[in-house]
């Protein structure tokens, strides 16, 4: 008999691999981000950042800021894009499908305004593959609100 030797991916990593490979669906020019949302080891809703529905994509010029110049986590607000999270959120409202007691998976850790909205859909806990840069504040917010929050680490693999 022969032996089986393929090493079988955790929950955590098999979830995030795939925030991962939505990632690239991405069309931001500066930054490619996605979330997957679960429940009950079920994905419910992905999502991943650029521009809303409708409008032209970032990697076309649809938003002035991502086309710019602009350092990395400056002039926030002028960027017309959604982001990972918002649009995981989102997507399963659109479809009406209740996120309330999922988990969600992100490549980078949650900003502000996505911290605020994943405390109030009711999502419990949040693991993200690397930092954002300026979350101090949102995974402070996150966790005084009860949402867990934990960095995946994968074997080998240091943050």
């Amino acid at each position: 008999m022969e032996e089986h030797s393929h090493r079988r991916p955790s929950w955590d990593e098999y979830f995030m691999s795939i925030a991962q490979v939505a990632a690239t669906r991405s069309n931001c020019r500066r930054r490619q981000v996605a979330a997957v949302l679960v429940r009950d080891h079920r994905i419910i809703s992905t999502g991943y950042n650029g521009t809303p529905r409708g409008i032209k994509n970032c990697d076309e010029g649809g938003c002035p800021r991502c086309n710019s110049d602009t350092p990395s986590g400056h002039d926030l607000g002028t960027c017309l894009c959604c982001h990972a999270e918002e649009n995981a959120i989102v997507q399963a409202a659109y479809h009406g499908i209740m996120v309330k007691g999922s988990t969600l998976y992100t490549t980078f850790s949650p900003c502000l305004l996505c911290a605020k909205m994943i405390i109030n859909a009711g999502i419990e806990e949040v693991v993200y593959h690397a930092r954002y840069s300026i979350d101090d504040v949102s995974l402070a917010l996150l966790r005084e609100a009860g949402v867990r929050v934990r960095p995946l680490r994968r074997e080998g693999e240091v943050l």
